[in-house]
């Protein structure tokens, strides 16, 4: 048994994995969560600090589920956030559609190579095979 405090209540509860928050502070989040999503459905165009201090949330809280994808903003709202590749506009997350893909095409082309040059090295080595010294 893995027992741990939680980092926002400090209670003890039995940490399996992931953040270490127990099973009430995560239902917490999750309703503060929902109520800041309706009032941004409602208000759009709130700023982050309205948004907080409005929902008593903490703006480091709303950047974080923002970061996660789970909020979004409409393209009128005053929050403007910014890919942190290539500075274009967008309306979540931390990157734009267009640095997404490039990121996840230099992923998979990265794991594909090594595969390639191994089986390239195999053809090339005429010579394999069992090799026996002259005594």
């Amino acid at each position: 048994m893995n027992l741990r405090n939680c980092s926002r209540c400090g209670k003890m509860f039995n940490h399996i994995g992931g953040p270490t928050i127990c099973d009430q502070c995560k239902k917490a989040i999750e309703e503060d969560f929902q109520k800041v999503k309706q009032y941004i459905q409602d208000n759009p165009t709130a700023s982050l600090r309205q948004i907080a201090d409005d929902n008593e949330v903490s703006s480091k809280q709303i950047q974080q589920w923002i970061r996660e994808e789970r909020l979004m903003f409409s393209e009128h709202s005053p929050i403007q956030l910014q890919c942190e590749n290539c500075g274009a506009s967008i309306l979540t997350g931390r990157f734009c559609a267009k640095c997404k893909t490039s990121m996840a095409n230099n992923l998979a082309t990265s794991f594909s190579k090594p595969k390639q040059v191994m089986q390239e090295q195999i053809k090339k080595d005429n010579k394999a095979g069992m090799r026996f010294l002259d005594t």
